[in-house]
């Protein structure tokens, strides 16, 4: 099973994009978890592009294609989602093999609910299959965490593994959207 983490944040230092990486290191066995790195790298969406689509753009729909499920992780800015993400997600409206796709939203601050609600309204306008079980909250915000300090916390690694294992269970028994977003507050 093929998981693929993508941050909405471009920062060097991002804890969305650490809470990815302790994600892929703490995934369960079975799991094949990778994060996109070419977010930043993608050209502005323009739909005149899509006749010839660049090369930045062939390389996440391949991502995507042999995903199983996405796995979603961006700050807010001015109470909506980054420019980085939606432009990510711009590119992906067309992609045929996006839709059904299983997603999990990481929300890494309980004050950036405005982004986690655009999020998700986004994904399912897109025909994404939320797996809300998967989807929790998880304040990192302010807690001075990196990748490794979140693996090494018992809480946050917890919530963490928690998230996989609840993705892993929706994929194998093939679960649609259910429940509610789970928070650890």
């Amino acid at each position: 099973m093929r998981v693929l983490g993508i941050s909405g944040s471009l920062r060097k230092a991002s804890i969305n994009s650490a809470l990815l990486r302790a994600a892929s290191r703490l995934a369960p066995p079975g799991m094949e978890f990778t994060v996109f790195n070419g977010v930043g790298g993608l050209p502005l969406f323009n739909p005149d592009l899509e006749a010839s689509l660049p090369s930045q753009v062939l390389a996440l729909h391949g991502a995507v294609a042999k995903s199983d499920a996405l796995l979603f992780a961006s700050p807010e800015y001015a109470h909506g989602v980054t420019g980085a993400i939606k432009n990510t997600l711009d590119w992906l409206v067309s992609f045929e093999l996006f839709v059904g796709k299983h997603v999990v939203v990481l929300n890494s601050s309980p004050r950036a609910h405005h982004a986690d609600s655009a999020l998700r309204e986004t994904l399912r306008t897109m025909s994404a299959v939320i797996v809300e079980p998967a989807s929790v909250s998880i304040p990192l915000l302010g807690a001075k965490l990196n990748e490794e300090s979140m693996i090494e916390n018992p809480i946050v690694s917890l919530a963490i593994k928690g998230c996989l294992a609840s993705l892993h269970t929706a994929l194998i028994q093939g679960l649609p959207e259910q429940g509610s977003m789970s928070s650890l507050q």
